[in-house]
């Protein structure tokens, strides 16, 4: 979330319309936290959190319903809370990485600021006075924000560049197989999904087995499948995990030589067949290679940021974060038809609405 807004607000996306509402006595220079002495003002958090809120209240309010803020995130927290804490890290880890451009020689060119700045001004332009008041949108608030996004993407790269990005063919190995699934559900004709019962699971199993049978003599297993009037599907594979094919399919397949066939297996949705067809699929593992390196990219991350939020202090300010309250103002994104990524941020009171 936090990557996709910087890039929206880095584009110039950016524009608040027609705010109501009211900011809970936060006053833009109080302090919600400090990192390493630092300090995250309130101005700086509101802002944040209110375009982080825009996004949310547009784009999933229709699924999780007017009351979205209150309800249940996860166990014993609400989205409201679930999200402001998001909030709140990923402005830690954006001061931290500021504090440690030199390390890995990032600085804001003069490109960088020109850009900064057309974009607040631009923000500024579009917004009357009372609106930006409601989510702490100064100018030089917007700045500020839009400077540390810009570090953030490029401490992100600098910092990722220092993994280790070389990946041997045996590692990112995948074997390629083409399998037939039985399932254990059919459709009725409201077209609704049933489970088979039992004996109906006995009579598949010994379809499922004839087809192997069968399958083991064929020269051609997807053509085979198709006499059958069933559909061989392909997939990639290694021995240790999968995304796309049940755990017991893949371990079968394993231990197959190349071109052999596996007896019936079953898995949790159903008895499968399947054909390895090759020991070593090229393209799936270059695929898998580029994986391996997106993976290993975001722990170098991860690691980076833990260890220095490990050794920094970090202090928050309960009582004056509390007062950015998503249920007290309501903030929407407007969607300009002929440019799908052009979102403008507009908030309603939830009291006066309610009031209508």
């Amino acid at each position: 979330m936090k990557r996709r807004l910087a890039v929206l607000a880095l584009a110039g996306a950016m524009t608040v319309t027609s705010l109501t509402g009211c900011a809970g006595g936060l006053s833009d220079k109080d302090v919600v936290a400090t990192v390493d002495g630092d300090e995250i003002t309130a101005d700086i958090a509101n802002f944040y959190a209110r375009f982080t809120q825009a996004q949310y209240e547009t784009y999933y309010a229709g699924y999780l319903g007017e009351d979205m803020w209150s309800s249940e995130a996860e166990e014993g927290k609400t989205y409201e809370e679930s999200v402001k804490d998001s909030v709140l890290e990923a402005l830690e880890d954006m001061y931290l990485l500021e504090d440690h451009m030199e390390e890995y020689e990032v600085e804001i060119t003069e490109e960088d600021e020109k850009s900064i700045k057309n974009a607040a001004t631009d923000f500024d332009e579009a917004n009357g006075l009372d609106e930006k008041d409601k989510v702490s949108g100064s100018e030089k608030t917007v700045e500020r924000l839009l400077t540390l996004f810009t570090i953030q993407v490029k401490m992100d790269n600098a910092i990722k560049a220092t993994a280790d990005l070389e990946v041997s063919d045996e590692e990112a190995a995948q074997k390629k197989m083409q399998y037939v699934v039985f399932p254990f559900t059919t459709t009725d004709e409201d077209g609704n999904s049933v489970e088979l019962t039992d004996d109906e699971k006995a009579e598949l199993k010994k379809t499922a087995e004839a087809f192997a049978k069968g399958a083991k003599t064929a020269k051609d297993f997807a053509a085979y499948a198709t006499e059958q009037e069933q559909e061989a599907k392909d997939a990639t594979f290694d021995g240790e995990e999968t995304m796309t094919i049940p755990e017991q399919l893949a371990k079968a397949a394993d231990a197959l030589k190349e071109g052999e066939i596996t007896d019936v297996v079953e898995g949790d949705n159903g008895y499968y067949v399947a054909k390895l067809v090759s020991l070593f699929d090229k393209e799936a593992t270059e695929t898998e290679k580029e994986n391996i390196r997106s993976q290993r990219k975001q722990e170098k991350m991860d690691e980076v940021l833990e260890q220095w939020r490990k050794d920094a202090k970090i202090e928050v300010n309960e009582k004056v974060w509390k007062k950015v309250d998503f249920n007290e103002l309501s903030v929407t994104m407007k969607i300009e038809e002929s440019e799908p990524y052009a979102d403008e941020a507009q908030t309603d009171d939830v009291a006066d609405a309610a009031g209508e």
